[in-house]
């Protein structure tokens, strides 16, 4: 009984740690994304990307905009100025101005809240989301995506990496991708964007490293207190130590 048991959990925690990495339909992801959130210049570039061309119809309920301000050293003035669209206090929480009811006649569904978006979802699937909509003229929209088939979110980022088609060849064993490895179909660019596809790879991850950062705001704070607080009772043990052998000497 006890061996079963623990095949059982053995089988449920390499799923739990394996689901994050899968398309829908259980297919591997086309890229893999290792998320830099203690890289404040890119979570910054991040924020100005998300609140550019995803908060018109995103919203992240759960993060307010001072605690973005604080976090990321950017200070109040320039916060209104350039990631403030929908609102002018910093204690408000960033709210998309689009209305619900509308969107759900546009697109079929309310675009859903980003906040816990990559960590419900893995920064692997949203780099992959991010970097695989290619055109497909049987679509409303005229473009679909490889990991989220049929999705209803146009390709908004399309005047900046240009248009792609799916390639029948695929990627070399071992090629490398952006910031990982792919390993689904390859696409050909027909329509060259404002950014170049290095540019484009290095804009989607400055992205995800502020989804990721939203997602758990307070992370990068925990983990240096949490190493300081180890170091010390290192040191505290080691000192401990060396007390209880001066204190003890006589006794033996």
């Amino acid at each position: 009984m006890l061996k079963n048991c623990l095949h059982t959990l053995l089988a449920a925690a390499t799923l739990a740690i394996a689901s994050p990495a899968l398309a829908a339909g259980g297919h591997a992801l086309p890229y893999a994304f290792e998320p830099d959130t203690g890289n404040t210049a890119s979570v910054r570039r991040g924020a100005a990307n998300f609140m550019n061309y995803c908060s018109g119809c995103h919203s992240m309920r759960h993060l307010r905009y001072g605690r973005l301000g604080q976090d990321l050293g950017i200070p109040e003035n320039l916060l209104k100025a350039n990631l403030m669209f929908t609102s002018d206090k910093v204690g408000d929480h960033i709210l998309s101005a689009m209305p619900g009811e509308a969107s759900k006649t546009w697109f079929g569904q309310q675009p859903p809240d980003l906040t816990l978006e990559s960590r419900y979802r893995g920064p692997d699937w949203v780099y992959s989301y991010l970097m695989t909509f290619y055109v497909d003229p049987t679509r409303p929209l005229g473009t679909n995506n490889l990991v989220l088939p049929g999705a209803s979110m146009p390709h908004v980022l399309w005047e900046l990496q240009g248009l792609q088609v799916q390639s029948e060849a695929h990627a070399a064993d071992g090629e490398a991708a952006a910031h990982g490895e792919a390993h689904g179909p390859q696409f050909e660019l027909v329509s060259k964007g404002k950014l170049t596809p290095k540019e484009y790879e290095k804009f989607v991850a400055d992205t995800v490293n502020f989804m990721t950062y939203a997602a758990e705001p307070g992370r990068e704070h925990r983990v240096s207190v949490g190493i300081k607080v180890v170091l010390f009772l290192i040191l505290f043990s080691v000192l401990a130590y060396f007390m209880k052998r001066e204190w003890w000497k006589d006794v033996h």
